[in-house]
């Protein structure tokens, strides 16, 4: 996981850097100014040579990463057009006007084009009377972390090369490194390159809605100084799906019993449907064992369509066709044997059935995921009464309706900033949270909250829900079993999840890509992810 840090503490990080390991912040500068020139030429089919490329600088650091980079490309033969903009040249500092002296002065003069746009005008002026015909980049070196104003002739200059690719320099301008919210006015990158660690801006929408695809590039800051930093925000990793696979691969003596045994207690007369999905879904998971635990009379239609390696317990239900209460005593077995719980799969809502899921919560004696109609019978949340006696995890997986339906308020203002909603819910009711939505939240009772990159709005149809509560069932038995942490394990099982949403996507698109296209895709992001 990276650790996400605000502008001051990444301020800070450089700062040490060159304090306490004395690597001059000049040179952090010129390997800025070289990841970003590697992404271009990347994009841009792996040679920059006779492409244009225009570079958009302020006076600041961004501005200096920039005419470093206007630099690195024209060595590599590009050719490339450099705007410092609304300021003259005089007022551009430091490490910044080290690199802009440079471009300017005789070895470069010849090679790059350079204005000096000390007013929005002559930006204008400059643009206008240039032919960009063929221009192949664009690039967003104003502001970066140090935005401090936005004016509208900006907005249209950055807006006026709409088939060009977009890349922006650590943050696109008109968007906060500390803030998720957005203004009128910012630039819509294609690719975003930032440094050393990412920010909020660069990662919660809908500020994320305009960074494209993000690189987090390492320019030289020793890790252990990201490390010391306070901020209890992270964002997961590839890496981090793949160490968890790493630790549950399979070994010549796996067995059934050895890879864990999830119980998915879910669906009812007219939701069987859920039921299937989850079922399938934990099987898929890499898991031992799954037995699904459904109401007597849709045994048989959640048999017939569950993959026949799942194992199907009919139980008591009530009259509207629901798990009764009294189908607790029957299950004593399962929950004895079991690694793990996922219960709330289109269980319905009785009264009968809220008794049955809080027994099973409160006398849980292994980790329990708890989604959908689950949710909605513990509402509003009483954690005391929902952890009891036991320490065993409790994973609580809303969408954000669900969860304001846990805190008990129909004010949308109280999930508002969501990191903090979440810190503060895990954190008081001592649970794991999966705060569903645009960008999925992971919370722990440490005060921890993790962002995960994958998955796309393809993800909101119905059924997804419940496929990722089979996933996350699977992984955790697996966990349980293996003694493997259950926050890093549900940190891995939401990234894999979302990543094989994104190659569903890949391949059927949004439109028509459903739940069990995605299950059907979870061996492709095995692969992905695998060490």
């Amino acid at each position: 996981m990276q650790k996400v840090l605000t502008a001051a503490e990444m301020r800070e990080v450089d700062r040490l850097t060159t304090e306490r390991y004395g690597i001059p912040s000049i040179i952090l500068m010129e390997n800025a100014a070289h990841a970003v020139a590697r992404v271009i030429t990347e994009k841009l089919g792996g040679s920059v040579k006779g492409k244009s490329i225009l570079i958009l600088c302020g006076k600041g650091n961004n501005g200096g990463d920039g005419a470093a980079l206007a630099r690195i490309l024209s060595a590599e033969a590009a050719i490339v057009y450099v705007i410092l903009y609304g300021v003259g040249l005089v007022e551009a500092k430091g490490d910044a006007r080290i690199n802009f002296d440079r471009i300017i002065g005789a070895e470069f003069q010849d090679k790059i084009n350079f204005v000096e746009a000390n007013e929005y005008w002559k930006a204008w002026e400059y643009l206008n009377k240039t032919d960009w015909d063929g221009l192949s980049c664009l690039v967003d070196a104003v502001f970066g972390t140090g935005l401090k104003y936005f004016d509208d002739a900006l907005n249209e200059i950055l807006s006026s090369f709409e088939d060009t690719l977009h890349i922006a320099v650590d943050i696109p301008t008109g968007l906060f490194a500390d803030k998720a919210s957005v203004k009128p006015f910012q630039f819509k990158a294609d690719v975003t390159v930032t440094f050393t660690a990412p920010k909020i801006g660069n990662l919660l929408p809908p500020a994320s809605n305009f960074n494209g695809e993000l690189v987090v590039a390492e320019i030289g800051s020793p890790q252990e100084l990201i490390d010391e930093q306070g901020s209890q925000l992270f964002l997961a990793e590839n890496k981090d799906a793949g160490k968890w696979l790493e630790l549950t691969k399979f070994s010549d003596s796996s067995y059934k019993n050895k890879r864990g045994h999830a119980l998915l207690i879910a669906g009812s007369e007219n939701y069987s449907g859920a039921a299937v999905l989850a079922g399938n879904a934990g099987m898929r998971s890499g898991v031992g064992l799954v037995t699904l635990v459904t109401p007597r009379t849709s045994k048989e239609s959640v048999a017939a369509r569950v993959l026949p390696e799942v194992m199907v317990r009919g139980v008591a239900e009530t009259a509207s066709g629901a798990i009764s209460g009294s189908a607790y005593d029957e299950i004593g077995d399962l929950l004895e044997k079991a690694d793990a719980v996922a219960i709330g799969c289109g269980l319905s809502q009785d009264e009968s059935t809220k008794r049955f899921v809080q027994k099973v919560i409160e006398n849980r004696r292994q980790p329990v995921v708890v989604d959908a109609d689950a949710l909605n019978l513990l509402a509003p949340f009483d954690g005391e009464a929902a952890n009891g006696a036991s320490d065993a995890p409790l994973i609580l997986t809303p969408h954000e309706g669900e969860f304001l339906r846990l805190l008990g308020t129909d004010d949308k203002d109280a999930i508002k900033d969501r990191v903090a909603a979440v810190r503060e819910f895990s954190q008081k009711h001592n649970v794991i949270l999966v705060l569903k939505g645009e960008r999925v939240l992971i919370g722990e009772p440490g005060g921890k909250v993790v962002v995960n990159p994958t998955g796309n709005s393809g993800l909101g149809k119905a059924g997804n829900g419940d496929t990722l509560t089979g996933i996350l069932a699977g992984f955790t038995a697996q966990a349980a079993a293996m003694n493997i942490d259950i926050f890093e394990t549900v940190v891995a099982a939401v990234y894999v999840a979302g990543l094989a949403g994104d190659i569903a996507e890949k391949k059927y698109g949004k439109r028509v890509m459903t739940a069990s296209d995605v299950r059907e895709c979870l061996t492709e992001a095995f692969a992905a992810v695998a060490c």
